[in-house]
């Protein structure tokens, strides 16, 4: 009896999502693909749903309840959890303390898109609350995505009741499963790989054929732009501007120790080949640093902008044992121009750094006052120029005698041109923190 009961429950719930599949497709085309991305399992072991990429799991009678209260409900519940995989959420783990937060940004995340939403299969009563955090974070950040909530959230220091009722309101379904990963059971990457293709190739329809569903749908634009954009890795990018140089150390790299083997068993104590006594490394002998302090700037930027780049300088292995490395910071002009010549001078930098500045933005005093020390012949080889700024400002016409690149920092993503004969990387907040 109670067999025959489950088996009905479960065509019945097989019935209710086939039912939101078609309803959520005929008003969406462009979430073809993903909307059957997921292979639905009942699980009695669940109090809602929760899916890991792979399966959705669902609890028959939470399924049946949500029905009972109206499809609007059951399409909600099922876009939620398209939505986390499509966004990439599922592959993101927090840890143990940052969990619960993590979780919550991505709700907030997935929830906003799905408000935006004009579509009556997911029209819902409007929260005053939900209004309420939404213009919040909007303020503070043009796009709700995950990782940007999850920023504000625990930069903010909220009071756990505040969070618990943050958390009453945006949760839809379980998270545990996302954990598989640091419990032992890797999450195969092709189903991370899967999901990345559904989203990359959404955003180019929406840009191309849907630009109608596209004008309806700006929130989840906006989210597939953020999650499509391209991760860098800051580090090596910095290691683009190291020359190349031999120095005296032994290289085990390009040593063979076949040869060196045979001979010392052929001649006894005689190998035929050494180790070589010097060895090619990549390392920073004259560099250029611009930090735009103009007001459009933030401060805490630039100055987490030095930290990230003083990591990496301040390394012993980043230097030749001869370097300058002019630190400029300019708004409509040059501001100061530090000369740091050795790692104790770059900390000492640090230390007593303060913006100075804060009027408009132009970038091409200082790329003047820049060649006007390379005319005086103050560097002995200039490698190249990073700039910091967050985008707006007036570029030099001609390509300067050296590699240069704009380091932004845009917390819409949005694009920014360049000139041709410029370096560009795009980094968010949450690139440096």
């Amino acid at each position: 009896m109670f067999e025959e009961q489950l088996i009905n429950k479960t065509e019945i719930c097989s019935e209710i999502l086939a039912d939101c599949r078609n309803e959520l497709y005929l008003n969406m085309r462009f979430l073809d693909v993903a909307l059957y991305g997921l292979r639905p399992e009942p699980s009695m072991g669940l109090g809602r749903t929760a899916t890991d990429g792979d399966v959705l799991k669902y609890n028959l009678e939470y399924l049946m309840g949500q029905y009972r209260l109206g499809k609007v409900f059951v399409n909600r519940c099922y876009l939620h959890s398209i939505f986390h995989c499509l966004f990439g959420h599922v592959w993101n783990p927090r840890g143990e303390g940052d969990r619960q937060l993590w979780g919550l940004a991505c709700d907030i995340a997935v929830e906003s898109v799905i408000d935006s939403l004009p579509h009556r299969c997911l029209r819902a009563p409007s929260k005053p609350y939900r209004r309420a955090v939404y213009q919040g974070l909007g303020k503070k950040a043009p796009t709700l995505n995950a990782e940007g909530n999850f920023v504000l959230l625990k930069n903010a220091g909220l009071d756990m009741r505040v969070v618990a009722r943050m958390v009453q309101e945006f949760t839809v379904d379980e998270h545990f499963l996302w954990e598989q990963e640091e419990k032992g059971r890797p999450l195969p990457m092709a189903c991370q790989d899967r999901w990345q293709d559904i989203r990359e190739k959404m955003e180019t329809e929406l840009e191309t054929f849907s630009k109608e569903a596209a004008e309806d749908s700006k929130g989840l634009r906006e989210q597939l732009r953020v999650e499509n954009r391209q991760r860098y890795d800051y580090r090596a990018f910095l290691k683009k501007f190291c020359v190349l140089k031999e120095e005296m150390q032994v290289d085990l790299d390009s040593f063979d120790y076949i040869f060196y083997h045979y001979g010392m068993e052929l001649y006894g104590n005689m190998p035929l080949i050494e180790h070589l006594e010097t060895r090619e490394v990549k390392k920073i002998e004259d560099f250029v640093i611009v930090i735009d302090t103009s007001m459009s700037c933030k401060e805490a930027l630039v100055r987490k902008f030095l930290e990230e780049t003083y990591s990496i300088l301040s390394q012993s292995e980043s230097f030749t044992r001869k370097f300058c490395v002019h630190i400029i910071q300019c708004d409509e002009r040059v501001q100061s121009d530090v000369v740091v010549k050795d790692s104790r001078q770059l900390q000492e930098y640090m230390e007593h750094f303060t913006v100075q500045g804060m009027g408009g933005t132009d970038f091409r005093p200082a790329f003047s006052y820049v060649n006007a020390l390379l005319a005086r012949k103050s560097f002995h080889k200039l490698r190249g120029l990073i700039y910091f700024t967050d985008g707006y400002g007036t570029f030099p016409l001609k390509k300067p005698p050296y590699d240069t690149a704009f380091v932004f920092f845009r917390e819409d993503f949005q694009d920014v041109d360049v000139p041709p004969w410029a370096i560009k990387l795009v980094l968010g907040e949450s690139d440096f923190l």
